[in-house]
């Protein structure tokens, strides 16, 4: 049932004068107030108070794998909160759920990822990796190691240091100051990678990072050989190579990670989101053992590093259930399959729609590039105009538009349907009819 429009008038004078919202524009959130106040998921489907029924084709933020309203991860949290729902894991404390969780990545992760640092989302995540990277190479004796190298078009999130990796520069030109040490490299080219290090100085770069499938700049997928490439020029120089699975991770790219489709194993990993679904905040590092082995032999103190929700019992025991439900459902698999789905109905559209001009996919993680010059040069976006479009028809994509793009991108959560699937490009199809005729 909708609320009443009594109650649904004072939500949003309550969210204009309280809630302060992340990459959100503040004026047209004054002037127009929330977009949508969601009161219930289920599936791939969110209802608002109002009584409105959308697909999630973004699965939120690019996280809720296993779909919404899964009461089997409500009943777990209930059950970790009841008897433990947090502690410490400061000196050495810890509690079983972490304990498993840990376990169960080492069997999943690829190669040799092994022991695992805790965090509560992917910004801390990435921030954490960056601060292990120049504290391994304190460890070994070349402190002078500590340029941190990432792709244009990446993103890496909005703490302080993952916003200065992060390569979409409107985001690092959101602060006045920004974290020394960090360095841009073209996005799809090896030999940059490599002439800015031989250009900086191999003894002082401490790692490298990079998404599998850059998320949030818009779906770009590296051609066949750059990690490989990439990789071999970090082991020739001795730099560590870092990825960032936060978007990428447990499912989302065909496989339960995204670096797996080139058949390469990272000194570190990060990851968050899809490892609860959205369903508990938790994210983490996961270091090959070969770190692992040279921190235990080299340290001779405490890491002073940590957050006080790392290892969060609750969110953990969420976690294990989650990757459970992934198993069990074969979920990985059908992001595959459905994947390639979405991708044929994506290619359909270029072929029926002229302002389509590219498509790209892997797994449940695609995008259309728009391309029409003359609508280009009105004051809105048309990939903005689009996603505006679909929402009101019941579909929730997202519009990039940083670095010249003019892109819509989609997510859906891993469960999706043929059938939704064949709505998801029917509804953004009918989308652009709309903005078309405006033209």
């Amino acid at each position: 049932m909708p609320h009443h429009t009594e109650d649904i008038r004072l939500l949003e004078e309550l969210d204009k004068k309280h809630f302060l919202h992340p990459t959100s524009s503040i004026q047209q959130q004054q002037d127009e107030g929330p977009a949508f106040i969601f009161k219930e998921g289920r599936g791939i489907y969110l209802e608002d108070v109002k009584g409105n029924i959308v697909i999630d084709g973004m699965s939120s933020l690019w996280n809720v794998n296993v779909g919404h309203g899964r009461e089997e991860l409500g009943e777990v949290a209930k059950a970790q909160m009841t008897k433990l729902a947090y502690t410490s894991s400061f000196a050495t404390f810890s509690n079983e759920p972490a304990i498993r969780l840990s376990a169960k990545l080492a069997e999943l992760a690829p190669g040799d990822l092994c022991a695992t640092f805790f965090t509560s989302g992917g910004s801390e995540a990435n921030d954490t990796a960056y601060k292990l990277a120049r504290h391994y190479w304190i460890l070994k004796g070349e402190p002078e190691r500590k340029k941190i190298i990432s792709r244009t078009k990446s993103y890496h999130g909005v703490s302080m240091g993952a916003t200065s990796a992060t390569g979409l520069k409107p985001f690092r030109d959101f602060t006045s100051s920004l974290a020394p040490d960090f360095f841009h490299v073209d996005h799809h080219d090896p030999v940059a990678l490599r002439d800015l290090i031989e250009a900086e100085g191999p003894e002082t770069i401490a790692a490298f990072i990079t998404e599998p499938v850059q998320g949030a700049g818009g779906v770009h997928i590296a051609q066949a050989n750059y990690f490989k490439e990439v990789k071999a020029i970090c082991d020739m120089y001795g730099i560590l190579f870092i990825t960032d699975e936060v978007i990428t991770g447990f499912g989302r790219t065909g496989k339960w990670f995204g670096i797996e489709h080139n058949g390469i194993t990272p000194d570190m990993m990060c990851f968050a989101k899809g490892v609860t679904s959205g369903y508990a905040q938790l994210g983490g590092v996961m270091l090959s053992k070969e770190l692992h082995d040279d921190f235990k032999k080299l340290s001779t103190g405490p890491l002073l590093h940590g957050y006080t929700y790392s290892g969060h019992a609750m969110a953990c025991a969420v976690a294990l259930k989650n990757i459970e439900l992934i198993e069990k459902e074969n979920l990985v698999e059908n992001a595959k399959l459905k994947g390639g789905g979405l991708v044929e109905g994506l290619h359909w559209l270029q072929e029926n729609k002229k302002m389509v001009s590219k498509v790209r996919g892997l797994g449940l993680m695609a995008a259309i590039e728009l391309s029409d010059e003359n609508l280009k040069k009105v004051q809105i976006p048309i990939s903005s105009s689009i996603v505006n479009e679909a929402a009101k028809r019941g579909l929730i994509c997202r519009s990039v538009t940083f670095d010249g793009q003019d892109t819509i991108v989609l997510a859906p959560p891993l469960i999706i349907k043929k059938e939704e699937i064949e709505k998801v490009v029917l509804l953004l199809h009918d989308a652009i009819d709309v903005v078309e005729r405006k033209k």
